[in-house]
């Protein structure tokens, strides 16, 4: 979804605050929602701009508290699978890690899981 223009921000936060409107009515004269019209006035009031806001919500790992820790483990024993380095981290630290968890903390950190299968004679 695209944001809308600063241009528009502009004339209907101008508008509401020269006291041409109300929200509701603002909102059908701009055709945007009685909502968006309160929430660009809320965040002008607060910050002094009406520019957007990031979109998302980023979330830390639960590894991420606990980086020194889980890199020790996989740098120790880095012929384990991702399941046993779930299992030692629930273990030592207490917290619930899955496989997909691991498998990103491991790629973000570069760290190789793929098992070398030694030559058989």
């Amino acid at each position: 979804m695209t944001t809308y223009s600063l241009d528009l921000r502009k004339k209907i936060v101008e508008a509401y605050e020269q006291g041409k409107g109300l929200i509701r009515g603002l909102g059908q004269r701009f055709l945007v929602s009685p909502d968006t019209v309160q929430r660009w006035v809320t965040q002008y009031r607060q910050t002094g701009e009406i520019s957007p806001k990031k979109c998302g919500n980023p979330q830390k790992s639960v590894l991420s508290m606990h980086e020194a820790a889980a890199l020790k483990v996989v740098q120790a024993h880095p012929d384990w699978t991702l399941w046993q380095y779930c299992e030692v981290l629930s273990e030592e630290l207490g917290v619930n890690v899955s496989t997909s968890m691991m498998s990103r903390f491991c790629q973000q950190h570069r760290l190789t899981v793929k098992k070398r299968i030694a030559a058989r004679r």
